[in-house]
Parts: C-alpha cells; structure tokens; sequence
C-alpha cells in the first residue's frame, strides 16, 4: 500500500498550476443515514498510508482519540476520523491514513481509501453554508467528480485543533511584540478557519489592521477592489494595504497562482507577499519564491511570522524614509 502515495517530487510539481491530488477515503456508511460520503485530504500531505497496526491505549486521551501507534520507533497519535465526526458504523475503521501537517505526524483511521483524484483548484469549491454548517466547519471545500460523486476535502486542522488543542495555546504568541505605529494594514487568505484565527490573533498583539478572504480567488477581488478604490481617489493600492499574506493550499485559486497574479500586475508591485503555509518542505519554499513571493513562513508559528512582519515593516519604513 506503501505504492499507493506518489513521491515528493511528482506531488510538487503540481503546485503552481493551480492543480492538487486529493486520496479519496471513506468513513463507512452511517447507520442513521445509510449514506456513505466520499472525503479527500491532499496527498502532499499524506506520508503513507497502511493497515491499522497495535494501538497502544492510555488513559486520559483526547476525544476521538484512539491511542498510539509506533512508527519506525516513532510514537504517533491515532484519530478515529468516524467517531471524530460522529459517523455510527457497524465495523471498526481498517485503514490509517499518517499525515503530516507542519512537522506534526498523525494518524486517522478510516473505513477505505479509494483513488487518488487530481482536480484543479478552480473546481474546488468553498462548501454551501448549509454543508458547512451540517459539518461543523470540518469541511474546508467541496468538489463534484465526473461520476456524479461529492467530496469533501477536510479542515485537517480543525480536527487537530479539537483534539489536541493544535495551534489554540496562549503560549504560542509569548513574546511577540507589537508594531511601532498603527499605519500597517495586511491582507490575508487562508481557507482554515483555525489559521485565520491564530493570525488574527497574531495580528491583535502586533497591533496591526487586517482584511481577512478565504481563498486566493476572494483575496485578488478584494485586491482589485482596492485599486480601483486608490486610482478614483489619487492614491496607490499600497496606502490602503502594505502587506499580503497567504495560504497556499485554498478552494478556487491556491497562494502561488495568487502570488504570480499580483507579482505580474504593477499595481501591485510595491506590496511584498508572504507565503504562510502547513507544506514546509524546501520544494515548496522555493516554489513560492519562483512565483515571485517575498518570504516564506511555517503556519502555526505566531513568533516566527510575527518576526518575519517586523522585519518586512522595517523595510518599508526604511524605504519610505530613504
């Protein structure tokens, strides 16, 4: 099963096309429905995936939580993505999924695994309001396959947050310090609701003014907006937003397609862009800097982002002043 998930090198070479590979899965079929949903996660950030191997049980764990599994010496934590979600099935979940969110290793056991479908951004969609709340702000988009099926491509995150508390410590933004004026507007994009949160929140303790979209696609009209809003009133789209932040992976249009757009239009050519993303190999570090992005940062690292925005504001005021 080791076969079923492609290397690194295939995976990254998708990024920057506005293309991702999802591994489909399924949580079994709920017998209070008697449906079976179709779940996708990115296979960027699947590691293998395998047969459930001895779980070690402990007391005290985490709801949903099932215990830990050794992995190549390796203890890992083990998510019953069914009772996570609240799927009532006859049979335990077979399968473990290991994935990897920013240096974080996990295990979700599921029912099956399917395919591997590659789509394009452009026909991921932002869930219906409905979907999104039937599903608890679980569901971070949603895509039609050509066999009529409905997937639904999971916050990861959310479901680490909820177990474990991922990226929700006060800790997190010790010692972050705030900016020395208040003339500092970021725009950001970011399709999880946890990573909004914590830059929001990184952004309250810096005292820096935000813009907040969703996705790439939300961000460039906001973007678009603002031009016209600064050229109708004699002014730059930089006076009204000095820093762009962004997510890669989002529904619609990823962070690199959104990073090349406002790299390649002059109006724009003054505001430098972070990338802020859970894929932290160096592939796709330098990815974003080959789209023309001005630095790259870890997500869930309020101090490290936090760095990077004073560094860059001191930039800016340097060449303000200059």
């Amino acid at each position: 099963m080791s076969n079923f998930i492609k290397s690194v090198d295939d995976r990254t070479r998708l990024a920057g096309t506005n293309r991702l590979e999802v591994l489909l899965f399924s949580l079994g079929k709920d017998l209070r429905t008697g449906r079976e949903e179709t779940y996708g996660v990115n296979v960027f950030k699947v590691r293998e995936v395998m047969l459930v191997p001895e779980i070690t049980h402990a007391p005290d764990m985490p709801p949903s939580v099932e215990g830990m599994v050794s992995l190549r010496g390796n203890m890992i934590p083990v998510i019953n993505l069914p009772d996570f979600c609240g799927i009532q099935t006859e049979e335990r979940p077979g399968i473990l999924i290991v994935t990897e969110y920013n240096k974080n290793v996990q295990g979700f056991l599921v029912h099956a695994v399917d395919t591997i479908e590659r789509l394009a951004w452009e026909d991921v969609k932002v869930p219906p309001a409905m979907m999104a709340q039937q599903h608890g702000g679980l569901v971070t988009a949603v895509t039609e396959l050509k066999d009529g099926r409905l997937v639904m491509i999971m916050d990861v995150e959310m479901v680490l947050s909820q177990t474990s508390g991922f990226g929700q410590g006060a800790e997190l933004f010790d010692g972050i310090k705030q900016v020395g004026d208040n003339d500092i507007t970021l725009l950001f994009a970011d399709d999880s609701a946890v990573a909004r949160d914590q830059i929001i929140r990184t952004m309250e303790h810096m005292g820096i003014k935000y813009i907040g979209t969703t996705n790439g696609a939300e961000a460039w009209s906001k973007l678009k907006e603002i031009a016209e809003r600064a050229i109708a009133t004699e002014h730059k789209p930089s006076d009204f937003v000095q820093i762009i932040l962004t997510d890669v992976e989002m529904p619609e249009m990823d962070g690199y397609v959104l990073t090349r757009k406002v790299k390649e239009d002059a109006r724009f050519s003054d505001i430098p862009i972070i990338m802020h993303s859970s894929l932290s190999a160096d592939a796709n570090m330098a990815l974003g800097k080959g789209v023309g992005a001005d630095a790259y940062v870890p997500k869930f690292e309020p101090t490290e982002l936090s760095a990077k925005l004073h560094e860059i504001i001191e930039s800016i005021h340097g060449q303000k002043g200059s």
